[in-house]
């Protein structure tokens, strides 16, 4: 049984929309932040969105006008809305979660892709 499990990747047109889910098992306890990270072939994995459980949000520079990250604390589960998907989007997305002690958990990621 995982302990992460992410939705919501696939294949869009430029301009289009996807949004990606991420439930968090309660085997991972207690919660600080749920995020978002990314890695395109040939780069390194680097934060999309993170939220807290008190609400606090952090976006990369390329993704703050277009991407919006939510949490709902009863589900376990972030949520990561992106609209107006470029290309340079294109890369495997990776949820993450930390715990109040800084022990991170990683899902196995989910492939988006943005065609121009």
């Amino acid at each position: 049984q995982a302990q992460l499990v992410e939705s919501g990747g696939g294949l869009v047109q430029a301009g289009g929309s996807l949004r990606l889910s991420c439930a968090a098992s309660r085997s991972i306890f207690p919660i600080d932040t749920m995020g978002w990270y990314r890695q395109a072939p040939g780069e390194q994995r680097d934060l999309v969105a993170s939220i807290s459980t008190r609400g606090s949000t952090n976006y990369a520079d390329s993704v703050k006008d277009r991407f919006t990250i939510s949490m709902d604390n009863a589900k376990r589960t972030v949520y990561l809305q992106m609209n107006s998907l470029k290309p340079d989007d294109t890369a495997v997305y990776y949820c993450n979660v930390k715990r109040i002690d800084r022990i991170s958990y990683w899902g196995q990621g989910t492939q988006v892709t943005v065609s121009s």
